[in-house]
């Protein structure tokens, strides 16, 4: 299965230094470095990837 990467539209533009990307795996949803593609990926399931992204959304991982 040949992986779709995708950047997050929250990444900004190609000089940002906090860039991920996400792609859908056999097992789940990809999490990688767009910076360092070849650096390892993190393989979350759906579920855990849709509540990373509800969390998000609702700010609580929010640094500032």
């Amino acid at each position: 299965m040949t992986t779709n990467w995708r950047k997050s539209s929250y990444s900004g533009n190609s000089t940002d230094e906090m860039c991920v990307e996400v792609g859908e795996l056999a097992s789940g949803v990809g999490i990688r470095d767009s910076k360092d593609p070849n650096g390892g990926l993190l393989d979350v399931s759906s579920t855990e990837f849709a509540a990373l992204v509800g969390r998000i959304k609702q700010g609580a991982l929010d640094l500032a």
